[in-house]
């Protein structure tokens, strides 16, 4: 019984390209509050959207390879790109149950009144098999309106949430989604839910906006409880790690009240993740 208990309060490995996959984590942790947690942020490699599918499978490789020495029992691929490049060969590869994210376009496109549903996103993940196959079994009464969004994960990853060079970029995509008279805007990129407040001062009330994080923390629950896995919450750690700037990391941390977070350094060696 005390094995399977040791077992069981293992963490859950959470990681992204950047800071963003923490609008997952913050779902992740209030749903279950009883579960330790292991945050990877690969900044220095932010953002994965224009690498190739390779590039982005040796990293998330590389990560997932520290977060299973680290200990953890699950891993949530908080990355749309990095879901859409590499979930398939992490989960031949690995041993481990993987929760990865697709856009959300089966719900916008049930709630959709006017027909026209948009997709905010990276290039990397509107180019995956994984988007084509979502909007194409879910979408295909609707129009859909994609838009690559370039400069928005820079701008997260600098702690740069508002201001006027956000909200030109902001006003830049929005405004053809806007012309195409969507009603449902589906955040296709973790970064994308820390500038909802100011998306939804240009919207205005009548665009619903779909972050599918608290989707992918229900699934996590439903993984961990197939397998009888969940914590008994007796130890919650939650530790978080990135290749870059820990400084803007930490800004973002207490900015979804998390105000005293250590975030440990790591470095990568070839295709090893290492602590510095």
């Amino acid at each position: 019984m005390a094995t399977m208990s040791a077992e069981n309060n293992r963490p859950i490995g959470v990681f992204d390209s950047g800071v963003g996959g923490l609008t997952v984590w913050r779902q992740i942790a209030a749903l279950l509050p009883n579960e330790s947690t292991l945050y990877v942020a690969d900044s220095i490699n932010c953002p994965y959207g224009p690498k190739s599918a390779r590039e982005i499978e040796t990293l998330a490789t590389g990560i997932t390879e520290f977060l299973l020495a680290e200990g953890a029992k699950a891993i949530v691929v908080a990355c749309n790109t990095a879901s859409a490049a590499a979930l398939s060969a992490l989960r031949a590869k690995f041993d481990v149950p993987f929760i990865g994210m697709e856009p959300a376009v089966k719900p916008a496109a049930r709630a959709t009144r006017t027909g026209h549903v948009g997709v905010l996103a990276t290039t990397g993940t509107l180019r995956g098999e994984l988007f084509h196959h979502t909007r194409e079994t879910y979408a295909n009464h609707v129009t859909v309106h994609t838009q690559v969004a370039h400069g928005l994960v820079d701008a997260v990853e600098r702690g740069a949430l508002s201001g006027a060079e956000t909200d030109a970029l902001l006003a830049e995509y929005l405004s053809p989604l806007v012309a195409a008279r969507v009603d449902q805007i589906v955040l296709g990129c973790t970064h994308y839910p820390f500038l909802m407040p100011q998306m939804r001062r240009f919207l205005g009330d009548g665009i619903t906006l779909i972050d599918p994080a608290e989707a992918v923390a229900r699934q996590v629950r439903r993984v961990l409880d197939a397998r009888s896995a969940r914590a008994d919450g007796a130890s919650v750690r939650h530790r978080f790690f990135s290749t870059g700037n820990t400084a803007s990391m930490q800004t973002l941390l207490a900015h979804i009240a998390v105000p005293n977070a250590v975030i440990a350094p790591l470095q990568w060696d070839g295709n090893i993740l290492r602590r510095q």
